[in-house]
């Protein structure tokens, strides 16, 4: 059961993280330009950020293994068309389509943790799950690194057929019955508006750089946006099924366990970003020596996050949520020891080192917390709000780099990169430490 969620869920963080080292080599087959880069990241992306609630809400409706599976198999065929793709135009759509299969896999594979597990063996099982998604995510970058140097860019998403496979395979022996829970439903009316309420703004942000605020391509999809989320968080006050259940919010660790999702996540975003940008455009490293730099963090992540994941289910998530990201943010303190000429074992390995601890630390416990503290039922759409807020803060953190670092990179604008995803990483255990409950009482009647 927990190989079927870890292997589901393994292609969507791989695939979000992969593609940054693979643009050049797309751009020079394909063509377009910084603007066919830019979408090939970014048509992903925002369709994954803003497709994960309704995704939650289907899992929920429908029964967890149907809609896993539904995604599965259109990750899979879209994975090989994007193989296949012979333009930019039908790379970008079919990438947009790939992240649309994406949304219904990573809510359902946490259901279902949350669902068989419960207690101390939820937090752990929940620590593996991340440590192995978390992995995807951070050997992402090398992975892309030496598909390009070395066999070609197309079968980086070619790939995803194997772990699919085995997924596909492992449900089929385990023989579990999908089980549609009674009376549920789909506010479809409230999807649309927090489709456009998610997208409108997302887009705009990201944009903004190519048409200028003065643009009607921009402040009409920002305004229209920002009125389409209000009206829909008006929705959920009414709808007789609604995608986000404002009931939630209620529970503490929950609430507050996703403010703290909002900074770490935005920071794990722009950290990972720059760094890895920064250490081929002024470091001189090749793609793949700039996915090997992140290597520690994915050998700590896969080592330590089920053991956080048992210390946090039994002494409470508050001590890790609110120590591990200040750890973070003093690994990337420790990088601003980096200039111009880049020695890798003393200037960027201790600080890569130190971050990853702090992330390992913190990202199995916020897990747990968060979806610890509301009713099985739920699991689908809470997993859906958690994963939704970490992919929109990530594409935030992202569209401000321009304002952050400016047109280029150099020492300095790296620098204020650099503390700008510290201030981040420590506002974010500071509000763990503060507003987590530990332990966890609170629930969330079940749906009536």
């Amino acid at each position: 059961m927990l190989s079927i969620a870890v292997l589901a869920s393994f292609v969507t963080f791989l695939d979000g993280s992969v593609i940054n080292v693979a643009l050049p080599a797309i751009e020079k087959e394909l063509g377009g330009g910084i603007t066919t880069q830019q979408w090939v990241v970014d048509a992903y992306a925002i369709t994954l950020g803003t497709l994960i609630l309704l995704a939650g809400s289907l899992s929920d409706t429908f029964g967890r293994w149907v809609v896993l599976k539904a995604g599965l198999y259109g990750f899979a065929v879209t994975s090989v068309l994007i193989a296949l793709a012979p333009t930019a135009e039908s790379l970008v759509i079919l990438r947009g389509a790939q992240g649309i299969a994406g949304a219904l896999l990573v809510p359902s594979s946490l259901a279902i943790i949350i669902a068989t597990f419960r207690g101390a063996p939820q937090a752990k099982a929940i620590g593996t799950w991340t440590g192995w998604t978390s992995a995807a995510f951070l050997v992402g970058p090398l992975l892309g690194g030496l598909f390009v140097d070395y066999l070609n860019w197309r079968l980086v998403f070619a790939i995803n057929i194997i772990p699919i496979a085995v997924t596909l395979v492992l449900i089929a022996r385990l023989g579990e019955k999908n089980v549609r829970p009674e009376g549920g439903g789909i506010d479809w009316f409230g999807a649309v508006l927090g489709i456009v309420g998610l997208g409108g703004p997302v887009f705009a942000l990201i944009e903004q750089a190519n048409f200028g605020w003065s643009s009607p391509a921009i402040y009409l999809p920002f305004v229209l946006g920002l009125i389409a989320l209000l009206a829909f968080i008006l929705r959920q006050r009414t709808t007789r099924h609604p995608m986000v259940p404002l009931g939630l919010f209620s529970v503490r660790n929950f609430s507050v366990g996703n403010v703290s999702t909002t900074l770490v996540y935005g920071a794990l975003s722009l950290g990972g970003f720059i760094v890895t940008v920064f250490l081929q455009q002024v470091g001189g490293f090749s793609a793949t020596a700039a996915g090997l730099a992140f290597l520690p963090m994915t050998l700590i992540s896969i080592a330590l996050s089920s053991f956080f994941g048992a210390l946090a289910g039994k002494y409470g998530p508050r001590l890790f949520m609110g120590l591990g990201p200040i750890v973070g943010g003093i690994g990337y303190l420790l990088m601003l020891g980096i200039g111009d000429d880049v020695n890798y074992w003393t200037q960027v390995f201790p600080g890569v080192v130190v971050f990853a601890l702090g992330l390992t630390m913190t990202v199995a416990p916020l897990t747990s917390a968060i979806l610890g503290s509301i009713s099985p039922e739920q699991s689908g759409i809470g997993s859906a709000i958690n994963n939704a807020i970490s992919r929109i803060a990530g594409l935030i953190a992202i569209a401000f780099v321009g304002v952050i670092v400016g047109s280029q990179f150099t020492v300095d604008s790296f620098h204020r990169g650099l503390l700008v995803t510290a201030v981040l990483l420590i506002l974010g255990g500071i509000v763990s430490l503060i507003g987590i409950s530990n332990p966890v009482h609170e629930k969330v009647p079940e749906k009536k």
